[in-house]
C-alpha cells in the first residue's frame, strides 16, 4: 500500500517535505520506519516471514513487526498501529521500550532503494503465538525462535541467508538489549 511519508535528511531530521512511499523508494529518499521486536521471558523471539509479494526480501525472516511511519504520524503511535495491523495484537504505549534508531540503506535495484531510519522498540510478548492474527498481504508466517538458536543461525553464512540482511551490528544490539531484560 502506498502512503505519504515525511522525507528526512541523511542525519534523520525532518526536511518539511513529504512524498509517497513508492517515490521515496524509487529515488532513495530517507524516511522513517518502525521495528518492533517481541520477546518472551523464557528467551524466545517472535519472527515474521515477509509476504511472498513484497518488493523487498520476499519470504525472508525478519523483525516481529515492521512498517512505515506515515507523514506527521507519531513514531510510537505508528508502532502500535503496525502491531495491530500485522499481528492483530493491541498494546499500549507503556509496553513499548525504545531501543534506538538505526540508519539503513538497502539498494535492491535501480528503482528500489530503501533509505530508512528504523525506530526500534522491544516489547514483551505475553500471548501465545496462536493468539496472533497475521496480516495476509504482509506476513507469510510467524514463528518463535530461541535467542540462542537465532544467534547461531545469524552466524552461519548459509543459514543466515534466510534472514533480512540488517547487518551484524543491528542484530547484535537487539539481542543484547533483549537479554538484559530477561
Amino acid at each position: 500500500m502506498d502512503e505519504l511519508v515525511d522525507i528526512l535528511d541523511v542525519d534523520g531530521k525532518i526536511t518539511g517535505k513529504t512524498s509517497m512511499k513508492s517515490e521515496a523508494h524509487q529515488k532513495g529518499l530517507f524516511h522513517s520506519t518502525v521495528h518492533i521486536w517481541f520477546y518472551t521471558k523464557d528467551g524466545k523471539l517472535l519472527i515474521q516471514q515477509r509476504g511472498k509479494i513484497k518488493a523487498s526480501f520476499p519470504l525472508l525472516w525478519d523483525v516481529s513487526v515492521a512498517g512505515h511511519v506515515g507523514a506527521s504520524e507519531n513514531i510510537t503511535i505508528s508502532a502500535i498501529r503496525e502491531i495491530e495491523e500485522e499481528i492483530g495484537l493491541k498494546i499500549v504505549e507503556d509496553e513499548l521500550q525504545k531501543r534506538g534508531v538505526f540508519k539503513s540503506v538497502q539498494r535492491h535495484n535501480k528503482n528500489l532503494i530503501d533509505c530508512e531510519f528504523h525506530h526500534t522498540f522491544l516489547c514483551e510478548l505475553k500471548f501465545s503465538i496462536d493468539d496472533l492474527t497475521q496480516q495476509e498481504s504482509e506476513v507469510e508466517a510467524l514463528s518463535m525462535i530461541s535467542i540462542s538458536q537465532f544467534t547461531k543461525e545469524l552466524k552461519d553464512k548459509e543459514i543466515s541467508k534466510k534472514y533480512v540482511p540488517h547487518g551484524t551490528g543491528y542484530y547484535t544490539s537487539i539481542i543484547k538489549a533483549i537479554q538484559k531484560r530477561l
